[in-house]
């Protein structure tokens, strides 16, 4: 008998939440775990596993399953492994494909978190039919998966795409990244990025704004939002700072590629046309004429409780 399901891991460095995927894209169960409460890759796992039986028992068992998909920072396609991630508690290099097959019994797969994403937009989700595209993730970071002539681009080690570490500051007071560069687009327009701009402005200007309000070491990105939906000029001039920076290298990363589409994920796309405007506006601008009108930007139709579980699901389709 054909086995009708697959798991997909979102491995995050706060909660990792694993889903029940069928081969029509629907979660059928999820659960979760936290991610930091392990800093023992092996009792991670085999805690995850005792999650996991809770939901994969009352479906018949892990012999219904095909295999497991697991997104995970700084995680391989290649090599199975997660390689030195900097928000996960287990440092270098983790063998995290085969701890995961050896614990559960059936194949694991993995790659990172942003070509997961993108593999569930090109199987369920917003790119199904198209064949290059970029999709950017916009939460606490800045990840990317590139697509071209309908395969995720890897490179040779494993890791292309990180387009949220291309420089946009060379001056000597950049923003330093977490990866430790230095002026990198993370820095600036990610949920973080947008957290940093307005505090900087709170702390340097004496402009009024509803911003000035809040603790100022614990301001959010939704913060800036709630201001700008209050009519906030300064909440607005921060997501028109942030579009405008995005849409320059959404432009640089179309000279490339030359995507179909490019599609926003994340906590940031709540912001809705706050981004979304400076960004195409900003894009359009800085396109050669010969790609001017012709490169969609839109946000992704998965809801994001399932995109992350699905992409990942995706790699145990394969």
């Amino acid at each position: 008998m054909e086995k009708p399901y697959v798991l997909g891991l979102d491995m995050g460095g706060t909660n990792s939440v694993l889903g029940i995927v069928d081969a029509r894209g629907h979660v059928l169960a999820r659960t979760s775990i936290k991610t930091q409460q392990y800093t023992d890759i092996n009792d991670y796992i085999a805690a995850l596993y005792d999650e996991a039986m809770k939901i994969i028992e009352p479906v018949g068992g892990i012999e219904m399953f095909r295999g497991i998909g697991a997104g995970a920072p700084n995680g391989n396609y290649y090599s199975g492994n997660i390689e030195m991630a900097p928000n996960l508690p287990w440092k270098g290099i983790v063998p995290f494909a085969r701890l995961m097959s050896e614990k559960f019994g059936i194949p694991c797969h993995v790659t990172n978190d942003a070509n997961a994403a993108a593999m569930g937009e090109m199987v369920y989700g917003a790119a199904k039919g198209m064949k290059n595209f970029i999709m950017i993730t916009l939460g606490t970071g800045v990840g990317s998966g590139i697509v071209i002539d309908g395969k995720v681009v890897y490179g040779h080690d494993g890791f292309a795409g990180e387009l949220g570490h291309t420089v946009i500051d060379r001056t000597p007071n950049a923003r330093i990244c977490g990866c430790g560069g230095r002026g990198h687009l993370e820095c600036y327009a990610s949920a973080t990025g947008v957290a940093r701009t307005a505090k900087e402005i709170i702390s340097t200007t004496t402009k009024d704004t509803l911003l000035r309000k809040l603790d100022i070491d614990n301001i959010t990105s939704k913060d800036v939002f709630d201001a700008a939906e209050a009519g906030d000029e300064v909440a607005k001039e921060i997501f028109d700072y942030t579009g405008t920076l995005l849409g320059e290298k959404f432009a640089d990363f179309v000279t490339f590629s030359a995507p179909e589409a490019i599609i926003l994920f994340g906590g940031m796309t709540k912001s809705g046309h706050w981004i979304m405007d400076p960004v195409v506006k900003s894009m359009e601008e800085h396109l050669m004429p010969l790609w001017r009108g012709k490169v969609k930007v839109m946000f992704s139709d998965l809801k994001e409780a399932d995109a992350a579980v699905l992409g990942a699901s995706a790699l145990a389709w394969e």
